[in-house]
């Protein structure tokens, strides 16, 4: 077997994942995984479980039943810190970063650098914030100023910026242009073409349709807490994506008339 043809190990693999909250079913043995340098996209209607299925691997929600793996290992993530040893990160939809302080003071926040005489080495978070910034958003150049006068797509920057520096291999971003103008947007699609070539996996929840196209490998639809399926994206039209959000018609199976009641 050629280094080719040998299967590749997913980065996360999510196995019948099962929540429930008082006899609802959330999510209700949903299985999807992960490969480096990939981006999958979960969509679905408002109450699908797309949200809930991802705070299992985040370490925000613990699963009722199901598995997931890393790197091909089973593991227990319990809370966002186990989440966090696993290198996994989470670029939530607010970005929770601190208004009033510079780019370099919300990348370590909580985990600041400090001199031998323990006080903040404001020059070393300077210096590590320029190196991972250059890498991911060259253009990017207020480093000293509040991130509160921030674009929207430079704030994105920041919060990203701050998992990778951390060595995230997975990241799951949620609506990350939301609220975004054309060009803030295309900024945002820059950094995360930017994070597959460094081989970091990354899932995206997202409502746009449009989004979903620009940026996913590949796109998992939820529907009521299930599983409707997942598709190559070159392999399917917006249309057929749109089948199985409203509809949850599996992949492959909407006829004309399915796609003809999109539009009516």
């Amino acid at each position: 077997m050629t280094a080719e043809t040998m299967p590749r190990t997913p980065l996360v693999e999510m196995r019948d994942i099962r929540v429930a909250f008082g006899g609802v079913h959330a999510v209700d043995g949903v299985s999807i995984d992960l490969y480096p340098g990939e981006v999958v996209a979960l969509v679905g209607g408002n109450g699908a479980g797309k949200t809930t299925l991802i705070k299992t691997l985040s370490g925000a929600h613990k699963c009722d039943s199901g598995q997931i793996f890393v790197n091909g290992e089973p593991v227990s993530i319990d809370t966002p810190r186990d989440a966090k040893e696993y290198a996994i990160e989470t670029i939530y939809q607010t970005l929770a970063l601190a208004e009033n302080i510079d780019a370099p003071g919300n990348m370590f926040l909580g985990r600041e650098l400090k001199t031998r005489f323990r006080t903040l080495d404001d020059s070393a978070m300077e210096s590590a914030a320029r190196q991972v910034m250059g890498r991911l958003n060259p253009k990017f150049k207020n480093l000293k100023v509040p991130v509160a006068s921030l674009s929207g797509g430079q704030r994105q920057s920041v919060a990203i910026a701050r998992a990778v520096h951390f060595n995230a291999k997975i990241l799951i971003m949620d609506e990350p242009t939301a609220a975004l103008g054309p060009a803030e947007t295309d900024q945002v699609n820059e950094l995360v073409a930017q994070l597959k070539a460094e081989g970091i996996g990354i899932f995206l929840i997202s409502h746009d349709i449009h989004d979903v196209f620009d940026l996913a490998d590949r796109i998992s639809v939820m529907s009521q807490g299930k599983l409707v399926g997942t598709v190559n994206k070159a392999d399917v039209t917006k249309d057929e994506v749109l089948a199985m959000i409203i509809m949850g018609i599996p992949p492959g199976q909407a006829t004309e008339s399915d796609l003809e009641q999109l539009h009516d």
